[in-house]
């Protein structure tokens, strides 16, 4: 009768704890370590009070097959969380995942500074330079400017720093093989590299969607007519750390290899990070017959088919600006 009673109490007291909710009183994330076994985590689980009857938490992984089942990485438990319902959640896999995005138009240097700086991420990348890095990564281009798609990427806390670029390169790679494939005919770039180079551009000169197929419209006739770009991001490129906010005329005229205004047809390298759709206008521009274009203050741009309409453009946006002008959006 005594044994009875007991093992009725023991069985309720089990079910009871079981469906208790954990011994934390805010969230709290626990990293499941590569190749631990179930009593050593166990053992860390009781060691930080998150559960208080290890024995019930060993009896019911057994019962339920998952003693051998747990999977490394980093879990957030929240405080409304039962024993079983963490027990769930070591053996799902379904680890706490973190994001990193990729600007649009960021350069290679602002990119590897958000990459150094994220407290998420491992740096396996501080100690290569940055012709080691593309080596790593088998990167065929000798700069590394604009090799990594604009994207947001998910990975685990301490994740690799440099699996994440691999990712971004790799994405990058196929992103603009496949665009440049369904490109549209006659274009005047000699590999998928100088459309690169144009998604860049574009990149820079605009935020809006709409746009990006007219300015690579724009610039694609300027090619073709063996006309200059003459496109600001570059110059402000090719002045690296001497640009301050504003471009001079005599840096419009002071000769560097990315300088539109001076050097024909392409930069040598991209100029930022790109995003799908910059490379998408690169390949597919819109048709029109505009030649010219000027920022007009909203975020958008004016565009014209004669320097005569351009230049008077240019005197009502640019000249007479409003006061809450922006190039963009």
């Amino acid at each position: 009768m005594f044994l009875g009673l007991a093992g009725f109490w023991l069985w309720q007291d089990y079910q009871d704890y079981m469906a208790h909710p954990l011994s934390i009183k805010e969230t709290t994330d626990i990293d499941v370590s590569k190749g631990i076994n179930f009593n050593q985590l166990l053992n860390e689980l009781e060691s930080k009070s998150i559960i208080k009857k290890p024995i019930y938490f060993k009896i019911h992984a057994r019962l339920m097959g998952k003693a051998r089942q747990i999977k490394a990485g980093y879990y957030r438990l929240e405080p409304d969380m039962n024993p079983m319902d963490l027990l769930e959640l070591i053996t799902s896999g379904r680890s706490i995942s973190y994001s990193f995005t990729i600007l649009e138009g960021s350069t290679f240097k602002q990119l590897m500074e958000t990459v150094r700086a994220n407290p998420q991420l491992k740096d396996d990348v501080s100690d290569l330079s940055t012709d080691a890095l593309l080596k790593t990564l088998q990167i065929e281009a000798a700069h590394p400017e604009g090799q990594f798609l604009a994207e947001t990427y998910h990975f685990e806390k301490n994740g690799s720093a440099l699996a994440l670029l691999n990712r971004a390169h790799t994405l990058l790679q196929e992103t603009l093989d496949q665009a440049w494939e369904t490109r549209q005919p006659d274009l005047p770039y000699g590999s998928a590299y100088e459309a690169l180079i144009m998604a860049s551009i574009i990149e820079k000169e605009t935020a809006r969607a709409d746009e990006r197929p007219i300015i690579a419209g724009v610039f694609v006739r300027r090619l073709n007519k063996k006309m200059r770009l003459q496109t600001d991001p570059t110059v402000i490129y090719g002045m690296g750390d001497a640009y301050t906010g504003n471009i001079r005329r005599s840096d419009l005229r002071k000769p560097t290899p990315y300088n539109t205004y001076v050097i024909p047809g392409l930069p040598p390298t991209p100029i930022a990070m790109v995003g799908r759709e910059a490379i998408q206008a690169a390949l597919n521009p819109a048709d029109g017959k505009a030649l010219f274009f000027v920022a007009k203050g909203d975020g958008s741009h004016q565009f014209s088919e004669t320097l005569k309409q351009h230049n008077e453009a240019v005197r009502q946006f640019q000249l007479k600006r409003r006061e809450d002008y922006r190039s963009s959006p």
